[in-house]
């Protein structure tokens, strides 16, 4: 399926990447950007997209990253809604429910949506395939989606069921590679964080903060890292000129096989560390500056003109 115009906004698409490769299969897709809103969109997108989802794609997360990943995630919560620990939360995409483990560790509701959620289920989780399933008097305090909306076909479809899924002083926590960050305009199609097909959207701040609105919503806080992505987002990317295979320093530190042999494993770690040490400097000013290769937003329910008539009786 080519897209023929923006799927959020209808707006005109040009042309960004002629030809990107899928680091898996090798094929090769086009990525295009909306003239209006600067969404960018994988073209085509393929119709059945589970054979791009096979073992290779899904890795390990070292015990020490995944902690810290967590850690930093809840820390996002404890920041979007303060001083109201222990209510409901629903993570989309919430892959083997390690990320909810520790939420109801801290004293949250949870239930999660997963494509497979046979991993998650095996945890004691309360995991369901679709978001579809939930019912309407299903509210949550707090909805989060790390790094789940990209892949997702139909962003307005998704949106508003997580609107509908939302309390009013509720929070949505949204992560998705940031497609208008230096990593993006630098590497190109070559970007760690491009991985066409699975992508089938890239989000700018722009991109982002329309396709909320167009579901009710207002982004109130946003960040621009987090550092596993962004680090491996500057030193992967950088060996993906470097190297014929793309993607091997990656797939190495996550338990994932390749084609590439033993030495050019050796080769690819060697130079990927060094790549990751250096690109430390770049990673701090790009965060500041807002250009890192990792968006999250916090968003809230836009106030609706008659509740605002309300608040002021």
């Amino acid at each position: 399926m080519k897209p023929e115009k923006c799927t959020v906004c209808g707006g005109a698409l040009v042309t960004r990447y002629p030809e990107a490769h899928d680091p898996l299969t090798g094929e090769a897709f086009a990525v295009a950007d909306c003239t209006w809103c600067g969404l960018g969109h994988t073209s085509p997108q393929p119709d059945d997209l589970g054979r791009y989802y096979g073992h290779r794609y899904y890795g390990n997360r070292h015990g020490l990253t995944l902690r810290h990943c967590i850690s930093r995630r809840l820390g996002f919560i404890a920041a979007a809604l303060p001083g109201k620990p222990g209510r409901r939360l629903l993570d989309i995409g919430c892959a083997d429910g390690s990320f909810l483990l520790a939420a109801r560790h801290r004293g949250w509701d949870v239930v999660g949506t997963e494509l497979d959620p046979r991993a998650a289920r095996q945890e004691g989780l309360d995991v369901k395939e679709d978001i579809a399933e939930f019912r309407e008097d299903a509210t949550y305090d707090c909805i989060t989606m790390w790094h789940t909306l990209e892949h997702m076909r139909d962003i307005p479809h998704m949106l508003n069921n997580v609107a509908r899924l939302l309390k009013p002083e509720g929070r949505v926590i949204i992560a998705v590679p940031d497609f208008g960050g230096w990593q993006a305009r630098l590497y190109g199609p070559k970007w760690l964080h491009v991985d066409v097909p699975r992508h089938l959207y890239h989000f700018t701040i722009g991109a982002l903060r329309h396709a909320l609105a167009g579901a009710g919503f207002t982004v109130q806080r946003t960040w621009h890292q987090e550092i596993e992505y962004d680090l491996l987002g500057w030193s992967q990317s950088a060996l993906n000129y470097l190297m014929p295979e793309p993607n091997v320093f990656f797939e190495t530190l996550t338990g994932k096989q390749g084609e590439t042999g033993g030495g050019g494993r050796v080769y690819a770690c060697l130079l990927g560390s060094l790549l990751t040490l250096l690109s430390l400097p770049v990673l701090t000013l790009s965060t500041l500056l807002g250009k890192g290769g990792t968006l999250i937003v916090v968003a809230a329910p836009t106030p609706r003109m008659n509740d605002k008539k309300t608040e002021e009786l």
